[in-house]
């Protein structure tokens, strides 16, 4: 297979390793010359994935147009809130066949779309085109080839069985879904557990808050996507449950990294300053607070995070309000 991947980050370089050790010829595109040459030439990309190294099969470039020419796969790991506006300058370059996969978790601002809602909706591609790849991605263990599972979900089902066999490699196990709505959420609402549980770890409370906040929160996630008509189901395997549990759990996860930051009392531009990264939640928190109150859907942990990333408040108060909320049944 002939792919593309638009993006020069940790997990789109490591989306392309993957692609490349499954046996397809990829293209990554970077926006910085240094990058794409790094790739193309030294086989690596140490910015963002140290000590990696990269198939002969895989290669970068700057120019967008020569990225995607003749791409049967299109995969985007571009910041979720910049999607839009990128993708109305590369859409007119995507081959009319090509499957278009989603590497982004988030929700967008304003609009309240899921990424690939977005990608719909602005590169003018079908709906059964859009792939969208979810789970517990931690972008450095993959590069590693340390053994993982995800999940490939699209509302056509051949088309996902596609790219999960242009996935599947001895370290990268992919497993389908048609359940796009459900990973969709799953993987950006995550991102803002993450931050709670982060907060939760420099705060300095045990084992026990940190299962609640994952528990709960994967309750919160689960009421959302039930509502917006989601499987349920979806949320007690890899691109719910799996995904959230690595995002707390490891310190390889930016958004956790960044709420330990907010925890020990740095402001938002101090953890900013500090990751030198995007952490997706801080920006996904006001636009899944927004998704929910628009469906009438309780989730307290992402209010409370808003709260603290947007509006100033102390982690220790936002705690505190959580567990003196009114009493319901579980």
């Amino acid at each position: 297979m002939r792919a593309a991947v638009i993006g020069s980050g940790a997990w789109g370089t490591a989306f392309a390793k993957v692609l490349g050790d499954a046996g397809s010829d990829v293209t990554v595109w970077a926006r910085r010359e240094a990058v794409a040459t790094e790739i193309r030439e030294k086989r690596g990309n140490e910015g963002s994935l140290p000590g990696i190294r990269l198939a002969e099969n895989v290669t970068g470039t700057t120019d967008l147009a020569e990225a995607v020419d003749g791409a049967e796969l299109i995969a985007i790991a571009v910041p979720s809130q910049t999607l839009r506006g990128n993708l109305a300058d590369w859409a007119g370059f995507f081959p009319s066949d090509a499957t278009v996969v989603s590497l982004m978790k988030g929700i967008e601002l304003g609009t309240l779309k899921r990424m690939s809602e977005v990608i719909v909706e602005t590169a003018g591609v079908a709906a059964d085109r859009v792939v969208v790849v979810s789970g517990p991605n931690l972008a450095p263990e993959i590069a590693a080839e340390q053994p993982t599972a995800t999940v490939v979900a699209c509302s056509d089902e051949g088309r996902a069985k596609q790219v999960q066999h242009a996935l599947a490699t001895p370290y990268f196990r992919p497993y389908t879904s048609d359940d796009v709505i459900g990973c969709e959420l799953g993987g950006a609402t995550k991102n803002v557990i993450a931050l709670a549980y982060g907060m939760a770890v420099a705060i300095g409370l045990g084992d026990n808050t940190r299962a609640s906040l994952i528990t709960r929160g994967l309750a919160e996630t689960a009421r959302l996507g039930v509502a917006l008509g989601a499987d349920p189901l979806t949320f007690a395997g890899l691109a719910g449950l799996g995904d959230l549990v690595a995002s707390c759990s490891s310190p390889l996860a930016r958004n956790r990294t960044f709420g330990e930051h907010l925890g020990r009392g740095e402001t938002l531009e101090q953890a900013q300053v500090a990751t030198r990264q995007t952490a997706e939640g801080v920006k996904s928190c006001l636009s899944i607070r927004d998704l929910a109150r628009a469906n009438g859907v309780e989730m307290p942990i992402v209010e409370q995070v808003e709260r603290v990333c947007h509006e100033g408040a102390d982690p220790r108060v936002a705690v505190k309000l959580l567990m003196t909320r009114e009493m319901k049944p579980e």
